[in-house]
């Protein structure tokens, strides 16, 4: 077992710039992803919206909002915007027709693999020179860190 020998000022320092790191990946990664979609006339959010619509079709608004990290009110915005697009439809579930639930359209099953295949090549350039043992080590930090962050 290898022994810690930074001091705590260096030791802060570099989780510091590693959080600094992740955020500016997240905002360059999200940056290119909505260049992309932008003229098909979606965003980035609302294509995570979708890709759990098609994941699990007939899903309601907040169960959406859980799955997808957002709130239930900016589930509900992004949602009207991909009704508006043509992209989903929602209808009231059979067992409580207060729940709206929400399935993919033609259209938008067609966006979603037009808009997948532009992310994975916006991965795959994220990825580049980076091996397989090392996107391993580094998701099981990031689990440690979403573990030690959640209530």
């Amino acid at each position: 077992m290898g022994v810690d020998i930074k001091n705590t000022k260096e030791a802060h320092a570099d989780r510091r710039l590693a959080a600094q790191r992740m955020k500016r990946i997240l905002i360059h990664l999200r940056g290119r992803m909505d260049e992309k979609l932008r003229p098909q006339g979606v965003t980035t959010a609302q294509l995570l919206l979708m890709k759990a619509i098609h994941q699990g079709p007939g899903m309601s608004g907040a169960q959406l909002a859980r799955s997808c990290h957002v709130t239930p009110q900016s589930a509900q915005a992004l949602l009207k915007g991909l009704e508006k697009g043509g992209w989903i439809v929602r209808s009231k579930d059979r067992a409580n027709d207060r729940i709206l639930t929400v399935i993919l359209t033609a259209e938008g099953e067609s966006l979603l693999l037009t808009a997948e295949k532009a992310a994975r090549v916006i991965e795959a350039r994220l990825w580049r020179g980076v091996p397989d043992s090392s996107v391993d080590a580094l998701n099981a930090v990031l689990e440690q860190c979403l573990a030690n962050l959640e209530p």
